[in-house]
């Protein structure tokens, strides 16, 4: 494969880390652009590992970006005792995996994190990049870059909501990461094992029968369902795809300790006639489905 291939086979890899890195998806592909060109002019001979050579790359042009944002502090390295212990006994490794609100507060919790910071806990947290990985990238020891890994999750334990997310929430942040591309917040928000399933006519009418794996089904929603806005279905809150102001396909979630662990895509007609499109938690206001979907469909300005 020419090298131009070889990159282009790595390109939606390393626009996701970026985008992840950096929460911004078009920035994102003009990091990757720049990583390419670095890569253009390069001796090839000298790369062992492709795909490690661009992580490396990409992620240290993400990297720079960050740092002209908000400078590291002094001494990056310099967190204390390698153990960490939180005030409730658990290694905030252990406390920030058994959270379930990463997910839906994961644009914001980025924020409170220093640029390195952020490259340890997306790389690790979101793309299980190994700590010895992430150490060459920083250019760090792998004890340095668990610390920072460490430290991060204890940063962002600090700042998820006390209570548990509701199921609409999990629901709409999925479908606000998915129509911005933003594939690390998907992965945040699919339990590891979900499953895609569809009814008949959702399958008649070209959804996928059946998937399942986070990766997987981060990547199938990553960038789309653009037409898609919330609704009840039989109650509880999910999404649908609409033409021309009528409901045609039903996303079904269901939602455990906030994270999706399965979505059904349904077009039987009597799926359809559950939908009723909502606001949060609640039903919109009764009025005409044109107008109340034209309505849903308007930034809401957060």
């Amino acid at each position: 494969m020419a090298a131009g291939g070889e990159f282009e086979v790595e390109r939606p890899r390393l626009v996701r880390i970026a985008a992840g890195i950096l929460g911004d998806r078009h920035e994102a592909q003009d990091v990757v652009q720049l990583a390419w060109l670095r890569f253009n002019g390069a001796d090839s001979s000298q790369i062992r590992s492709l795909p490690a050579w661009l992580t490396t790359v990409t992620t240290r042009l993400c990297l720079d970006r960050l740092r002209a944002r908000v400078p590291e502090p002094v001494d990056p390295t310099a967190y204390g005792s390698a153990e960490m212990v939180s005030d409730t006994g658990l290694d905030p490794l252990e406390e920030v995996a058994l959270a379930d609100s990463v997910g839906v507060a994961l644009n914001v919790v980025l924020e409170c994190l220093t640029p390195s910071e952020r490259v340890a806990f997306i790389l690790h947290d979101t793309f299980g990049v190994e700590f010895g990985t992430i150490a060459r990238v920083l250019d760090i020891s792998p004890v340095a870059a668990r610390k920072l890994g460490s430290r991060a999750r204890g940063k962002v334990g600090a700042r998820l909501p006390d209570r548990p997310p509701a199921d609409w929430e999990v629901v709409d942040a999925f479908l606000e990461a998915a129509k911005g591309g933003d594939f690390a917040r998907l992965l945040h928000l699919l339990a590891p094992n979900v499953v895609v399933s569809a009814d008949a006519a959702a399958i008649a009418a070209g959804t996928p029968e059946r998937l399942k794996g986070r990766v997987a089904v981060a990547a199938m929603f990553d960038g789309a369902a653009q037409a898609a806005l919330p609704v009840l279905i039989e109650g509880r809150a999910g999404a649908a795809w609409f033409h021309r102001g009528v409901a045609r396909v039903g996303f079904d979630f269901s939602v455990r300790s906030g994270q999706v662990t399965s979505i059904v895509f349904r077009a039987a007609p009597e799926a359809i006639a559950a939908v009723v499109p909502r606001r949060g938690a609640e039903a919109a206001p009764h009025r005409a489905v044109r107008d109340v979907t034209r309505e849903l469909s308007q930034p809401s300005g957060r």
